[in-house]
């Protein structure tokens, strides 16, 4: 079962650190190290908790990062072309 703050299609990540003490700047997912470029978007959504949202791109491709601001979980959903 997914914990609350996780969707259908997105995966756990983690966070290894942040621009500004907010942006992801890099993370790790499936053993593998992403440096993000740059943040193509930000949004916040409310739901139960506060949801961050950033759309971020790398090297390897596009991303949407999420961060649960209450229980601080990351995951993640690849974006499609």
């Amino acid at each position: 079962m997914l914990p609350h703050s996780m969707h259908r299609n997105e995966e756990a990540v983690e966070i290894r650190e942040k621009r500004f003490g907010y942006f992801p700047k890099v993370f790790r997912w499936h053993g593998k190290v992403y440096n993000v470029e740059a943040i193509e978007g930000c949004w916040t959504v409310v739901r139960r908790a506060p949801r961050h949202c950033f759309r971020v791109r790398c090297a390897d491709g596009r991303f949407d990062l999420f961060q649960d601001a209450r229980d601080d979980i990351w995951c993640l959903s690849p974006v499609r072309a």
